[in-house]
């Protein structure tokens, strides 16, 4: 019998409103969760956004990150983890695209030069983001072509890139915007598609329902 999918959203209940609301809004099953193992259960992953990375997970001091949140670090890393040992689908957004690239080895850059374009001021900024990847095999071409207007509120990006983790979008400062793994349903976006459904937002996130287990 084929397993009904179910969106694990492991975050803190006070700042996963808008991934609920989105998730209720397009019909897609979800909890929120803060146990790795209750997490694992489900068929997807979904990181979200929130406060900075700890340093220390990408081998840094603190010289530029806010909001940090080691308990929530360490969560989010077992349940990736626990995702990228089964195989099972995961989305990272904003931050969580962040703890994916950690994950895989790579690096952060903890308050870009060009911050004042993407940071949160009240409210969203929007830019346009590009298509990078030559292959054009890859998620962000399949749902947005050349180039789409995202939002924007952050003030960290990717700096080195993780093992097996290919660019697919970028803004255009060249900052990384979206990433998938080269084998394993693993993608992710450093905007927010859940606070803008009806400008694509939605796209992005069946498509994320739509992938299955490798």
């Amino acid at each position: 019998m084929e397993q009904i999918s179910s969106v694990a959203i492991v975050g803190r209940t006070e700042d996963t409103i808008n991934y609920e609301t989105a998730a209720r809004q397009l019909s897609i099953p979800y909890f929120t969760t803060l146990n790795t193992e209750e997490a694992s259960g489900a068929t997807h992953l979904l990181l979200p956004g929130g406060g900075d990375i700890t340093p220390a997970f990408f081998g840094q001091s603190n010289h530029g990150s806010h909001n940090i949140d080691t308990e929530l670090d360490l969560l989010q890393f077992q349940a990736l983890d626990a995702f990228i040992t089964s195989g099972k689908p995961v989305l990272g957004i904003c931050k969580g695209l962040q703890l994916i690239n950690v994950c895989f080895g790579g690096t952060i850059t903890q308050d870009i030069d060009t911050a004042d374009r993407h940071k949160w001021i009240g409210k969203d900024q929007s830019h346009y983001v590009y298509h990078s990847d030559l292959s054009r095999a890859d998620f962000f071409y399949q749902l947005y072509g050349g180039c789409t207007l995202v939002n924007s509120a952050h003030h960290q990006a990717v700096e080195r890139t993780g093992k097996d983790l290919i660019p697919v979008c970028r803004a255009g400062d060249n900052v990384i915007e979206g990433l998938m793994h080269r084998t394993l349903p693993i993608i992710a976006v450093q905007w927010h598609p859940e606070r803008i459904l009806k400008s694509g937002g939605d796209r992005l996130l069946q498509y994320f329902l739509s992938l299955t287990a490798s």
